[in-house]
């Protein structure tokens, strides 16, 4: 006799990093809507080397929740790479139907969960959820933040979704597929965008935090930016390239007028004061070009190294064994 496979399950996975003050309302209210639905569906939290109560939280969910699980890694590698972290540890469990990626702040409400999961049925590998409006932001913020998703698809041959955060469902075909790119500069919004297959759209509006306060100050959304540019786009190398040439040719031509001024016209040039401004041009964009060429240089250098992505100190429930790492 054939012992009976469990139904595919939804899974949600849920990286934290000191979320304590909000993980509780997050737990009721997400667990409120996967009680609702018509399928088995498990949580994964995912704790980023938090400093707070985020991880003792979590273990008292799995302890008073069979359906509720949890991965602690070693230290804080950031939201990205805690996000693969349980993404890996989900494609790695067997019958996943589904899998939910939300953010445990309760900006991204759990109860738009229901129409993922429609679109998904509907056919769509990928339903991406797209803010309509941010509530609780400040003005530059969102404007910071619709320049960056423009440029983007300017850059990149790769259509990353405007105005589209990490809220979204990933079917198992999808889910598996995201699990084979193992880059160690990790842009996840790229990398969700690139492995294609069919996609749809969700609009909701993000409410403001419940509790706690932002990890992205606008340091942290700098390299952020840098980060998703250099990941999927070599248009920087390419504009230093023809600055470069335009630049030298520019002043090809402005010596080549100083030399017949001198020649023909028997003109002394003084000049101290345009030579000092054409060197402090040119040498500004050759600084400016080296540093383009040195964050991909950088960037190389990581991914040669082939470091785990990531380390795992404990789990709770059955996503991932103890101190387990992925290459």
């Amino acid at each position: 006799m054939h012992e009976s496979r469990p139904a595919p399950a939804l899974w949600v996975v849920v990286p934290m990093y000191d979320e304590a003050e909000v993980l509780p309302e997050f737990q009721a209210r997400l667990l409120h809507v996967l009680d609702a639905l018509d399928l088995p569906a498990r949580v994964l939290y995912v704790d980023d080397g938090s400093r707070d109560a985020s991880w003792a939280l979590a273990q008292d969910f799995a302890r008073l929740d069979p359906r509720v699980h949890g991965l602690k890694l070693s230290r804080n590698f950031g939201k990205e790479t805690a996000l693969t972290a349980g993404l890996d540890a989900v494609a790695r469990v067997e019958n996943v139907a589904a899998c939910v990626v939300i953010d445990a702040d309760l900006q991204d409400p759990p109860e738009v969960i229901p129409e993922l999961i429609a679109r998904w049925r509907e056919g769509a590998d990928m339903v991406y959820a797209t803010r309509r409006r941010r509530l609780g932001e400040s003005g530059i913020k969102r404007l910071t933040a619709a320049v960056f998703y423009r440029l983007m698809r300017r850059l990149s041959a790769t259509a990353v979704p405007q105005d589209t955060g990490d809220f979204r469902l990933l079917s198992a075909r999808a889910l598996r597929a995201l699990a084979g790119l193992r880059e160690r500069q990790r842009f996840m919004k790229g990398l969700f965008a690139w492995i294609g297959y069919p996609q749809a759209q969700v609009l909701y509006d993000r409410a403001p935090r419940a509790a706690g306060a932002t990890k992205w100050n606008y340091g942290r959304l700098w390299r952020f930016a840098v980060e998703g540019v250099t990941s999927f786009s070599t248009v920087p190398l390419r504009l230093a390239t023809w600055v470069g040439m335009l630049t030298s040719v520019l002043a090809f031509a402005y010596g080549a007028w100083i030399v017949l001024k001198v020649f023909v016209w028997g003109i002394s040039v003084p000049g101290y004061a345009s030579l000092i401004v054409a060197i402090l041009f040119l040498g500004g964009l050759q600084l400016l070009a080296l540093g383009i060429i040195g964050e991909y240089v950088g960037r190389t250098y990581l991914e040669v190294k082939q470091r785990p992505l990531y380390l795992i100190e404990a789990s709770v429930g059955a996503a991932a064994p103890p101190s387990d790492a992925m290459p």
